[in-house]
Parts: structure tokens; C-alpha cells; sequence
């Protein structure tokens, strides 16, 4: 494993704009705005002579209760899992009763604590440190992470005391991860999906909407397979989004909606398909990304009340049909073993490679049982098919006028090919060529012999026309 560096301190002193800096990113949300980061956040330090992974925590205010309490145990288990720990404090506030807290009980954990004096801009540095070093712990940095003065200064003595054996394991990504990403609006389960699928608290499930801000990526493997999970934060309606930084936090999911495989849609049963449920599924299809509906909170339903939810699901969601639907309990476990069968399911239609002979012999099997239609009096031929692309997988099909096929006909090929490919869980796309006429601008040039045919008969029509005429 890589070496493991924890940046840790009060909310708001600029921990999120170092793990940035560090990490050469803008993978972490910043604003100005105390305990916007809630769960832990892992990247690949970027600035220093050896390879490190850095983990972004919460601000740890001294509230121990509800979902701080809950903040505050993502950033000790950080703590925990580090070779190194860097606690920001900030110039401007000065030594707080809280830092003095945090600096107490990060002596007591043995670990190596390097003090980092953030937001010095335009101050003296050494004046700026000197009352910290009262916290007992040793030298302390000055530095400002949004502009990188010090930055270089901090992380060197830091990568220096981690241990050589951490230091000569490196790792590696894994490119044949699956990425899976839990959308969903808020308080559906998202949270509570991924920590009973990790088997662990890895991430802050709290009965609030908006518990989740950033987009959390959670590498681990199962049964062999690598995968990475990427928690979102809640989508809800543009006119409901009032906040700046839910704008960025939508943002960021519909991001990982992208880059991901697999989208696990999740829902809520207790509130039934929602407009927002139909638009969020919508935009998975758009992205062409494999889908898996997760129909959560499914424990404690009356009979009438599952018969009603999967009436509206069929009534509501009718356009992703193709995917895989399953009714679930992230609180209790029910049926959440399942979607990873679903999810390798999904993964291989949705990455499946096919041949040409073999898409071209559906092609002409789909074309004799139904024909398409006439276009001005004239059939529209479709050749032959080979595959463009995959995730999703992609069809080119090549023919003559296909600039006129109907839509019907293109969701009949889309049935046609999804039935005889046994693909589940994936949109197919169609893509149309027609191919060009060399003769389409070119005149016919008559040989002499034909000219003077042609010539012949004009003079047959001319003499039969005029003796019409001199008829009674």
C-alpha cells in the first residue's frame, strides 16, 4: 500500500484546498463554508519526490453529537488508517480551545503530527507561528494552500519520515475496475447502500437530505474483481436548488453518472416514483451508461403497497425497461447481494463485442421479417451492420436512405438486436451511413448509335403527333 498522509483540523481552516494542492486536483469541493466536507476523501499526492495517497477529512468542531459525532468519527478512523498526520490550523484565529483539543489527542495517538499554519498571506511568517508552537507539537509550517507558498516545504520532511517499506510498495490502478456509481435523490439510501455493500461506516449515512455534498470514489474487490464505488451527492429539482455548493455538488454527480459503467439508480418506495426519479433515470439513459434500479426501503411495505410501487414502475419508467430492477433494504441487507450479479451482468452486455458476419446475419433476419417502409416509392435497403464502439454498445448500419427510416423502425432494430445479443441492463445505439452514388451527378453520355436511335424515335413521335392533328 501507498503511504497514507491524514489532513486534519477545525472546519473551514483549508484542509479541503491543501488535499487540492496536493493532489494537483479539483477533486474536492471548496468554499467558504464551515463542514462542507463530511466524508473521508482519498486522492494521489501529486507535489513531492515519492508516491503518497493524501485523505481529505471533516472539520472537527467538538460536537459530539448527531451528524458531527458522525463527522467526527470519519476523521479519527482517518487518523487511524495514516502513517502521517498533518493538522492545519489557521494564522488569523489564532490557538483555539479546539485546536488545543485535537492536538492533545493526536499526541496519544503515537502517529508523526506536523503542524501546518494556513492563510499567512501577508503576514510576517515567523510571527504568524509563533503562538502555536504552545500546542507541543514541534516545529510549525506556515504556509497558504490556495496560492502553494510552503506547500513544498511542509510535504518534503513529511514524505521523509514515512517508513521505507511504505515507501517501496507503490500502487497501482486497476483498469479493469468496475465503476459504479449510486445516484439518487436525497435521503433515498445512497449512504447507507454503500457502507452495507463495504460491510463497514465508510461514509456518512444520516437521516438528512443533503448529507452527502461531494462524490466519494471507494476503491475494493470481491470475489476477485476489482471495483470502485462512487457515492453522489442527492439530485433534486433545479428550481429547489438554492445553495452554490449544491449546484457544484449536482455537478459532481452528474460527473461520476458519466464516468461511471454501471449507475445504480436508487429510490425511495415510501415516496413512490417521483418526476425527479424519471428525469435521473432518463439522464443515465442519455449517458448510455448501464442501469440498475435499486428500489430501496422496500422492508415494512404492506402487499397493497409493493403492488402499487411496482404498478408505478411500470407505468413511470417504462423507457429504460432494459434495465434491472430489484427491490431492496440497504438498512437491512435484503436483496443488496444480488445487484452485484446484476452489475457483471450489466458490465459484460454493455462491454460484449460482436462481429461483423454475426450483426450483419441479424440485420438481414430483422430486415425479412419486417420490411421498412416505402420512402417515395422506393425501399429502403439496409446492407449490412458491424459494431462502432461499446459502453454502450454501439451498431453502424449501412444502407440507402437510411436519413429516412421512422423511429418506429429504429426502436424495432433496438428490440430486434437486444433479443438476439441477450444484452440486459444497456442501452444500444444505432448509427445509420448511407453510402454515396458515384453516378449521382454525372450525365449518361449516348454512344452515336444510340443517338441516332433516339433520334429516330423522336421522328416516329413527331410524324404520329402531327397526323393526329390533320385527323377531322
Amino acid at each position: 500500500m501507498l503511504p497514507i498522509i491524514a489532513l486534519v483540523g477545525r472546519p473551514n481552516v483549508g484542509k479541503s484546498t491543501l488535499f487540492n494542492r496536493l493532489t494537483r486536483s479539483r477533486d474536492a469541493l471548496v468554499a467558504d463554508l464551515p463542514g462542507l466536507t463530511r466524508d473521508r476523501k482519498y486522492g494521489e499526492g501529486r507535489i513531492g519526490d515519492r508516491p503518497y495517497r493524501v485523505i481529505d477529512t471533516g472539520g472537527l468542531s467538538g460536537a459530539e453529537a448527531g451528524i458531527d459525532a458522525l463527522m467526527a468519527q470519519q476523521s479519527w478512523q482517518a487518523v487511524e488508517e495514516a502513517d502521517a498526520v498533518i493538522f492545519l490550523v489557521e494564522a488569523r484565529s489564532g490557538v483555539t480551545p479546539i485546536d488545543q483539543q485535537i492536538a492533545e489527542r493526536l499526541r496519544r495517538t503515537h502517529k508523526p503530527v506536523y503542524l501546518a499554519v494556513n492563510k499567512v498571506d501577508g503576514a510576517d511568517p515567523d510571527t504568524a507561528v509563533a503562538e502555536f508552537y504552545a500546542l507541543g507539537l514541534g516545529q510549525a509550517f506556515p504556509l497558504s494552500a490556495v496560492h502553494g507558498h510552503g506547500v513544498h516545504d511542509l510535504i518534503e520532511p513529511v514524505l521523509e519520515a514515512l517508513p521505507e517499506a511504505a515507501e517501496a510498495t507503490a500502487d497501482k490502478a486497476a483498469d479493469d475496475s468496475i465503476r459504479i456509481a449510486l445516484v439518487g435523490r436525497p435521503n433515498v439510501g445512497k449512504s447507507t447502500l454503500l457502507n452495507r455493500i463495504l460491510g463497514e461506516e465508510r461514509v456518512v449515512a444520516f437521516d438528512q437530505p443533503g448529507t452527502t455534498r461531494d462524490s466519494i470514489l471507494v476503491p475494493f474487490e470481491r470475489d476477485g474483481q476489482a471495483y470502485t464505488l462512487i457515492d453522489t451527492a442527492g439530485v433534486r429539482r433545479r428550481s429547489r436548488i438554492d445553495a452554490a455548493v449544491e449546484k457544484f455538488s449536482v455537478i459532481k454527480a452528474l460527473q461520476a453518472m458519466e464516468a461511471a459503467h454501471v449507475v445504480i439508480l436508487v429510490l425511495d418506495a415510501h415516496d413512490g416514483i417521483t418526476d425527479q426519479d424519471a428525469t435521473l433515470a432518463g439522464l443515465a439513459a442519455d449517458s448510455g451508461r448501464a442501469l440498475v434500479i435499486a428500489v430501496n426501503k422496500w422492508d415494512g411495505l404492506e402487499t397493497d403497497a409493493r403492488d402499487r410501487i411496482k404498478a408505478e414502475v411500470d407505468r413511470r419508467l417504462p423507457f429504460v425497461s432494459f434495465a434491472e430492477f430489484f427491490y431492496i433494504s440497504a438498512l437491512h441487507g435484503t436483496n443488496v447481494g444480488h445487484l452485484f450479479e446484476a452489475v457483471q451482468r450489466c458490465y459484460a452486455s454493455a462491454t460484449a463485442k460482436f462481429s461483423t458476419p454475426e450483426l450483419t446475419r441479424m440485420l438481414e433476419a430483422a430486415v425479412y421479417a419486417h420490411q421498412p417502409p416505402l420512402v417515395r416509392g422506393r425501399r429502403i435497403k439496409l446492407r449490412y451492420a458491424h459494431q462502432g464502439g461499446h459502453n454502450p454498445p454501439l451498431i453502424v448500419i449501412h444502407g440507402n436512405q437510411t436519413q429516412a427510416i421512422p423511429d418506429a423502425y429504429k426502436r424495432y432494430l433496438v428490440n430486434y438486436f437486444r433479443t438476439q445479443l441477450q444484452l440486459v441492463g444497456t442501452p444500444i445505439r444505432l448509427e445509420f451511413r448511407t453510402g454515396e452514388n458515384p453516378y449521382k451527378d454525372k450525365r449518361n453520355k449516348l454512344t452515336p448509335r444510340q443517338q441516332h436511335k433516339r433520334k429516330r424515335l423522336m421522328k416516329k413521335v413527331k410524324s404520329s403527333a402531327a397526323r393526329k392533328k390533320r385527323k377531322p
